[in-house]
């Protein structure tokens, strides 16, 4: 899924640890970033982060109550 706009990063990152399955960070080379790991967690904002914001990810989450998590967190804020 691409998510877009993410304004507050670290309640992103919040709901992205409370996912119970895999989460992870597709970068532009095809590489996947598992983001429940810190590591990848600041790597993947060094990489992409521009102005306070991440403009647009694509993410793949396994288990259908991370994917509504995430959703809810995109329309919610």
């Amino acid at each position: 899924m691409k998510v877009q706009n993410i304004t507050d990063v670290p309640k992103f990152f919040e709901v992205v640890d409370s996912c119970k399955g895999k989460v992870e960070l597709v970068t532009g080379e095809g590489d996947r970033l598992n983001l429940k790991s810190k590591l990848c967690q600041y790597v993947s904002l060094a990489n992409i982060f521009s102005g306070g914001e991440i403009p647009e990810l694509e993410i793949i989450a396994y288990e259908k109550e991370d994917i509504d998590k995430l959703i809810s967190f995109m329309i919610q804020g």
